[in-house]
């Protein structure tokens, strides 16, 4: 073998292992990537669903009941497998709300998992299967340490068949199920129905796993 084809060979070889920890770095640096998904003035990378009011006030993201007073959804234009999602909600009503995950949407028909935010024992931080099973698991204890009226703040993990929620730093709930680890879909936020629904929202920020 002649010495300038030994040099190729080892070239080649350099620039072959090069390249493959590149990538590997950057398909690190995608997985832990954390990403602002409200940015604080728009409704850039959502989309609404139904005619229930979504706008932003002060930086926050607000939902409150139109006309309708039906069910109503704010969606990632993008889908979200496993994750980290925390963020902050203020109820300044009693009505009912939520985050979704792995969830798809024709209209207001919604199919996917709910993280519940509800009045005080109604089980907020449980899982809910919208037009499926229902309850899959409610927390134990309530969800007395839920503040109306102030900030909470939420922590999901979505991994694979894994899902895990904690309110105000607090562990609500562990659940394994094999349908919600087939699941693919977007993050959505969800209006209740009724009269003198309205929630506040900051800080939605995801991590990828």
């Amino acid at each position: 073998m002649s010495i300038t084809k030994s040099i190729l060979i080892i070239l080649s070889l350099f620039f072959l292992n090069f390249f493959s920890v590149y990538d590997s770095s950057i398909n690190s640096k995608e997985k832990n990537e954390i990403i602002e998904l409200f940015n604080g003035i728009d409704l850039s990378g959502w989309i609404i669903h139904g005619t229930e009011k979504w706008y932003v006030e002060d930086g926050e993201l607000v939902c409150e009941n139109g006309q309708d007073k039906q069910y109503g959804y704010l969606s990632t234009v993008e889908y979200y497998d496993d994750f980290i999602l925390t963020l902050e909600f203020k109820q300044e009503s009693n009505g009912n709300s939520g985050v979704f995950f792995r969830s798809t949407l024709e209209g207001v028909i919604i199919s996917g998992w709910q993280v519940e935010i509800a009045p005080p024992g109604l089980a907020t931080g449980g899982i809910y299967e919208s037009y499926g099973r229902e309850w899959l698991v409610k927390p134990n204890p309530k969800d007395e340490n839920l503040i109306i009226g102030d900030w909470n703040s939420m922590k999901i993990m979505v991994n694979g068949d894994i899902v895990k929620t904690w309110l105000n730093g607090i562990k609500m709930i562990s659940l394994e199920d094999r349908l919600i680890g087939k699941g693919k879909g977007s993050i959505v936020l969800q209006i209740h129905e009724g009269d003198n629904v309205k929630v506040r929202w900051r800080n939605i920020k995801l991590e990828k796993l």
